[in-house]
């Protein structure tokens, strides 16, 4: 599904066949989760530039989910507060359009001195609800701990 969306968003500002999906589904280990990573691929169409691309591709597929325009409305509807940086985005463009994005998860904002952070999942039609909730307990802890945090008991 993701793999899709963004196929689609890429497709939007690339060069009809250029997009691609050199790499399909594998599997990245990181300290506290596992991920399935893949890569899709275009060429920007002579009309378009970068920040084309990038209206186009966010917020990214893996945190909206699909159909992206309407789920990023029931979001909007449903979440209490505003996500601000989360799920957003921080890198750079250079001045050749060449461009280092990611997308902001598992990140830890300080605001006059108090420490922030956010953590979700992605919820589809046979997500078993407790499962989805102890994902971010899991992606949460990360988190504590880098702030000197830990369990007890």
């Amino acid at each position: 599904m993701i793999i899709d969306l963004e196929r689609n968003d890429l497709g939007k500002v690339c060069e009809y066949g250029s997009v691609k999906v050199p790499d399909l589904i594998r599997l990245e280990e990181y300290a506290t989760v596992f991920h399935l990573v893949s890569t899709v691929v275009g060429k920007i169409a002579a009309k378009y530039d970068i920040v084309d691309l990038i209206a186009a591709s966010f917020p990214g597929g893996s945190i909206t989910g699909a159909p992206k325009v309407r789920a990023m409305e029931i979001i909007d509807e449903l979440e209490p507060v505003r996500r601000g940086l989360y799920t957003g985005s921080i890198g750079y463009i250079d001045f050749n359009g060449d461009a280092d994005l990611n997308i902001v998860i598992r990140t830890i904002v300080m605001k006059k001195g108090k420490a922030f952070f956010q953590v979700g999942g992605g919820i589809v039609a046979d997500s078993i609800a407790n499962q989805e909730y102890a994902e971010t307990l899991t992606k949460a802890k990360a988190l504590i701990q880098a702030l000197g945090y830990h369990e007890q008991g």
